[in-house]
């Protein structure tokens, strides 16, 4: 008996032929390489044996397999949001509706990030951590280059220069001089001699070059300057601005609290205060009040840029 093709087989044959065939390639060849391919499984297609090696600690210590496991998955979620920026930097003619959407899931994932980071805080063991954290130095959080990259997607390059620099800069200044004044250079500076730390001088050397690619790339691309240039009444649209003002604060403010909580945790400790992994400046570095690093100050009250940081600051603090 002669076999019959179901008329949806015969449907998705027809498609793939009208999709090789003008391209010069043989159909029939590419269904033969599919023929001899391997059912595809969960644990190739995640290479999860691959992605559960990658924890190599430096110590003995238990909880430094944890330390690594949880700023891996925050540098997932870090590349999870960057996907959301391209798409927002790379959408003609994007619309309020596709603007919202990648928003909404940038800070669910900075939701999830910020909620998720009790585990530095509260879940590792105190003794732990200040035995295994002499082994990491001069590796610091501060190093992670995907975190700097949603800074320079989210707003125009010139918000993130150092606030006490930006008048001295100008309007006319290159990339390049921006990226040399950008704010979180102070925070890794060595508190006594006011030189670059080394951990700076690593990210630096690694990373300058790509950094200033990356801000050139998103000058009209970044999501203030894609916000601006929607029609006005769309950039009225009040869910937008709540959007952009939650990605304002979980960015800048949530974020950075949360690794000043465990920094006065771990860190802060009478009558001495421990210095980082890195030797940064942590105690003026995180703390919004300090740096007031704002993505869309236009979107805040004079009130919220005045007191910016500080009713967070009392809020995650309180139980300290």
């Amino acid at each position: 008996m002669k076999h019959a093709f179901k008329p949806e087989v015969l449907e998705q044959l027809k498609r793939l032929e009208e999709k090789y065939v003008p391209l010069g390639q043989d159909l029939a060849a590419y269904l033969e390489g599919l023929f001899h391919t391997n059912f595809l499984s969960y644990w190739d297609y995640i290479h999860l044996d691959a992605l559960l090696s990658l924890q190599n600690p430096r110590t003995d210590i238990p909880d430094e397999k944890i330390f690594i496991m949880y700023h891996q998955i925050t540098e997932l979620y870090f590349k999870l949001c960057l996907e959301e920026f391209k798409q927002i930097g790379e959408t003609k003619d994007i619309t309020v509706d596709e603007l919202l959407l990648r928003l909404k899931r940038i800070n669910r994932y900075f939701d999830n990030l910020v909620s998720s980071f009790d585990v530095m805080v509260d879940g590792m063991d105190p003794k732990q951590f200040l035995q295994f954290r002499m082994a990491l130095m001069p590796a610091s959080g501060f190093q992670s280059v995907q975190y700097r990259m949603i800074e320079i997607a989210s707003t125009d390059l010139r918000n993130l220069v150092d606030k006490a620099k930006r008048a001295a800069l100008g309007l006319e200044s290159t990339h390049e001089e921006m990226i040399g004044c950008i704010y979180w250079k102070e925070g890794a500076t060595e508190v006594a001699s006011g030189a670059k730390t080394l951990t700076l001088l690593q990210f630096e050397e690694k990373y300058t070059d790509q950094l200033i690619r990356f801000a050139k790339e998103y000058t009209h691309k970044n999501v203030w300057y894609v916000y601006k240039n929607l029609p006005e009444e769309d950039q009225q649209n009040p869910k937008l601005k709540e959007a952009l003002r939650n990605l304002d604060s979980n960015v800048n403010v949530n974020w950075p609290l949360m690794h000043y909580k465990s920094a006065v945790r771990y860190l802060q400790r009478d009558p001495e205060v421990i210095a980082a992994t890195g030797g940064t400046n942590w105690q003026k570095y995180l703390p919004p009040r300090f740096q007031k690093r704002i993505f869309y100050p236009e979107l805040w009250s004079e009130q919220e840029l005045g007191e910016w940081g500080k009713g967070w600051v009392d809020r995650v603090l309180k139980d300290l």
